[in-house]
């Protein structure tokens, strides 16, 4: 079980190079931070302390005829550029893109909009999340911590996930190696708020999926997979014949719940298919160039606006802490 869970939860938010401090020391976002970095056995200076291993590509966004009706975006409207970064979970390097650690998978979208400015998506491979506040992230988090070297049963990790049954179905979702990322769907735990030129508004959370469709190593593939097989691959793909998403949204129904990351909403829930994805461009030298990029789920546009998801609030938070501190090695 400790392996699951120490892969379930890290991701998703930043990391930081020092030791974890009392709860009244720090701000929770900076706890979190810090106690990722215990987790993933950081910090490991320049990198990323979570999602430190991952790849860069470039592309464009193509919106279809009703991405306007739903937003009033500048990417909604017309062709735009973007910039893509796939990822692993922990922020170990060079972790092997089949090892359990290394799942959820993570995604970054940057828009690169004609008035200089950007705006962001930023997926995981998993719909939903385990914990609908940060502080109750965090209470996860130190549960794994603390259930490293220990004998008791059952373990703090263990009471942690018996009262809360949002984290314990995160961490028991199955998460298979896909056979690429090209196949890998995405998913935004966070739902936003897109308003049109009329005025009109609705909620809906991101789903990111691949024209090629999903598909997943077998279990003997996976343990003979090469350590760098997806970022190796990706990287090929787009220089080759390039790589599609669709970018899709599912909208909430009355009544859904728009502010707790933890509840998914039905697959019966309309969706509209706002654009592709085209990735056909590798970044050169794409781990220097990443380095003092920082992706932002808040930095938005005109046209969305964020729920009041607690998680989502926190996220460019932690990231700041652990964007800061990779800048400064």
């Amino acid at each position: 079980m400790k392996t699951k869970v120490i892969a379930s939860v890290l991701f998703a938010t930043a990391l930081t190079a020092t030791k974890p401090v009392l709860a009244d020391d720090k701000p929770v976002t900076e706890q979190l931070v810090d106690t990722l970095t215990t987790l993933s056995g950081g910090p490991h200076a320049g990198f990323r302390a979570n999602h430190a291993k991952g790849e860069m590509v470039e592309g464009s966004f193509t919106p279809t005829a009703q991405a306007a009706g739903v937003s009033k975006a500048a990417h909604f409207q017309k062709a735009t550029p973007v910039l893509v970064r796939f990822s692993d979970a922990t922020g170990v390097p060079n972790i092997p893109d089949a090892d359990g650690n290394a799942f959820p998978k993570g995604i970054a979208i940057r828009f690169q909009l004609p008035d200089g400015t950007a705006t962001d998506i930023v997926s995981i491979s998993v719909n939903g999340f385990p914990a609908a506040t940060p502080e109750d992230f965090l209470g996860l988090l130190n549960a794994v911590r603390d259930s490293q070297g220990s004998t008791a049963k059952p373990s703090l990790v263990e009471q942690f996930l018996g009262t809360h049954p949002a984290a314990l179905k995160f961490v028991t979702t199955p998460k298979p190696a896909p056979v690429s990322l090209a196949t890998q769907p995405f998913f935004g735990v966070n739902a936003f708020e897109f308003t049109n030129a009329s005025g009109k508004s609705v909620f809906g959370r991101y789903q990111i999926v691949p024209v090629a469709g999903a598909q997943y190593l077998s279990k003997e593939a996976t343990e003979k997979a090469a350590p760098d097989y997806l970022m190796n691959d990706i990287v090929e793909r787009v220089k080759g014949q390039g790589v599609q998403y669709k970018l899709v949204l599912q909208l909430a129904d009355s009544g859904d719940e728009v502010n707790n990351a933890t509840v998914v909403w039905p697959d019966s829930r309309k969706t509209v298919e706002l654009g592709t994805l085209t990735l056909n461009k590798a970044v050169a030298d794409s781990k220097a160039a990443e380095k003092p990029i920082m992706f932002n789920p808040l930095q938005l546009t005109d046209g969305i606006a964020p729920s009041k998801d607690p998680i989502l609030l926190a996220r460019p938070t932690a990231y700041a802490v652990s964007f800061g501190r990779r800048l400064a090695h």
